[in-house]
């Protein structure tokens, strides 16, 4: 996408707050190699979405945008976390896994995150605060201003989307 089509405002604003979005994220993330991440991630977005529609409130836009990526960002690192630690743990106290074991594990999930990233960001948001998070679906629409039935459509969705990925996984083996 060509940077030409960044609203000036808009781009203006992003480079006047740019050190405290980094800072905005950091708080969330405490990763300044992360942090920076999501800040760049921001930019491709606010290029995405002043081509799409104009902002009214950029600053506001920015700083939301921000904090969205930021707990997108923590929560995929929590839960790659949570995963390898308890894969590595019972694998050592099993004794019955090898190094490729973890690794094709690891290659597992790291095609399961692929598969979450293919989805429509609406679709993957459901699943995550459904399946991460642990809210309901009749909260989750209202968070997103969708219906429950449609909810229910993107959690089916994605669902068919990771019993795809699995299958694939079980062809590989």
């Amino acid at each position: 996408m060509n940077v030409e089509l960044l609203n000036p405002d808009m781009h203006s604003t992003f480079l006047a707050y740019r050190t405290k979005l980094r800072q905005a994220a950091l708080k969330i993330l405490g990763s300044r190699e992360q942090a920076e991440d999501v800040v760049q991630e921001v930019y491709l977005k606010i290029v995405e979405a002043t081509c799409t529609f104009n902002v009214r409130q950029p600053v506001a836009y920015l700083y939301q945008t921000v904090r969205n990526l930021s707990i997108d960002h923590h929560r995929r690192a929590q839960l790659e976390s949570h995963i390898f630690t308890e894969d590595d743990g019972a694998e050592v106290s099993s004794g019955t896994h090898t190094p490729e074991r973890i690794a094709i594990a690891r290659q597992n999930l790291r095609q399961i995150v692929a598969t979450l990233d293919l989805l429509p960001e609406r679709t993957r948001r459901a699943f995550e605060l459904y399946h991460l998070s642990g809210h309901t679906q009749r909260d989750i629409a209202s968070m997103l201003g969708v219906s429950t039935t449609l909810v229910n459509f993107m959690l089916r969705d994605a669902g068919l989307a990771l019993e795809a990925c699995r299958a694939q996984m079980l062809r590989d083996d």
